[in-house]
């Protein structure tokens, strides 16, 4: 894939523009957006990655067209994972609603550079191993069964309790007052660290967790750096209005770890297959390479739309069926809920 200079200058600055927009115009009014303000920003950005593709379509070929509209929707759709456990964070974590904003973005530019480090390191070992697919598949083989086998268990990850944050908590004396993104307070003479400072390194961590699956992820589907670039882009951008347009309705999507383990399990055996196809191990066929299907990029994003698809209608209609059954329970049998168990400062409502 032939790509210009001036094609990579132009989508780093766009890049970039975007960020720093985002940042202040947050910075200067964190607020709660509305679901008006989530649902035109998330159309822009949508629609901007649509119009992406066919840029892409027209000017570099269709396979290269069908290979970032793979790569963005499988990106796409592990950037949803991950917002489950933002979710989880804000929560624990009890982040004011109004600064969740803030905290999201943060979390955002800190996966598109995690992300920009491994797709460089990615790269590296690509252009340098050819084995390296094979490790690459196995391990989002490996990622696949952990997927499943840990199916539902989103309520019971602590991904605020990791050590990382555990230690940073020991190591500073942390206040109780939030201060928007600044990370430093004074408060009677003494120096607070911002609760805001233990989010931002538990979103960090959390970012580099999911890095480490989307990046071999999208290295199956495509090689193209500018390719595998702009689908991470365009996949973390929208997700903070995501966050808030979701909401209540991420924690219906129940079967979304099973679709993404399907998904997963598929990239990793269309690696392994490349890798055949490309071997040059002198342990496997004499170092010749190995003739066997190379999946087409058309086919891979047949199968991954289709499972989003029935992914998304299966846990919608489980969810529906379930609350169905929740509407025949005799009132006696559910108990009052405490008006001060209520916490208004917490993230949406995912239990």
């Amino acid at each position: 894939m032939d790509v210009t200079t001036l094609e990579w200058t132009i989508t780093i600055l766009v890049t970039v523009g975007v960020l720093l927009f985002d940042v202040f115009v947050i910075a200067r009014d964190p607020h709660e957006p509305s679901m008006k303000e989530c649902a035109i920003a998330l159309s822009v950005y949508v629609g901007a990655a649509v119009a992406f593709g066919v840029f892409i379509l027209v000017h570099h070929g269709h396979d290269y067209g069908i290979q970032f509209y793979t790569g963005w929707l499988t990106e796409y759709s592990l950037s949803i994972d991950n917002l489950f456990v933002f979710i989880i964070l804000m929560s624990a974590l009890k982040v004011p609603r109004k600064y969740q904003q803030e905290a999201l973005l943060v979390g955002i530019v800190l996966a598109l550079v995690f992300r920009g480090i491994f797709i460089a390191l990615g790269y590296a070992l690509i252009e340098n191993f050819s084995w390296i697919f094979y490790a690459f598949g196995a391990f989002l083989v490996y990622t696949a069964v952990k997927l499943v086998k840990s199916y539902g268990a989103h309520e019971d990850e602590h991904p605020e309790d990791n050590a990382i944050v555990a230690f940073t908590r020991r190591r500073m004396r942390v206040g109780e007052s939030w201060h928007g993104l600044k990370l430093w307070y004074h408060e009677n003479g003494v120096r607070f660290v911002s609760p805001m400072l233990i989010v931002i390194i538990a979103l960090g961590v959390t970012d580099i967790l999911f890095a480490l699956d989307s990046i071999p992820a999208i290295f199956g589907i495509t090689q193209e750096p500018y390719l595998v670039f702009t689908a991470n882009v365009f996949a973390l951008m929208g997700l903070r209005q995501l966050y808030f347009l979701l909401g209540g309705l991420l924690q219906k999507l129940v079967y979304l770890s099973l679709g993404l383990a399907f998904i997963l399990a598929f990239i990793g055996v269309k690696l392994v297959l490349h890798a055949l196809h490309e071997n040059e191990l002198p342990f496997i066929n004499g170092g010749e390479h190995v003739a066997v299907w190379d999946i087409p990029s058309l086919f891979s994003l047949g199968v991954i739309i289709v499972t989003l698809v029935v992914t998304a209608v299966a846990s919608l209609w489980k969810t529906s069926r379930d609350s169905a059954g929740d509407d025949h329970v005799p009132d006696h049998a559910v108990a009052p809920r405490d008006p001060a168990d209520v916490d208004d400062t917490a993230g949406p409502d995912w239990r």
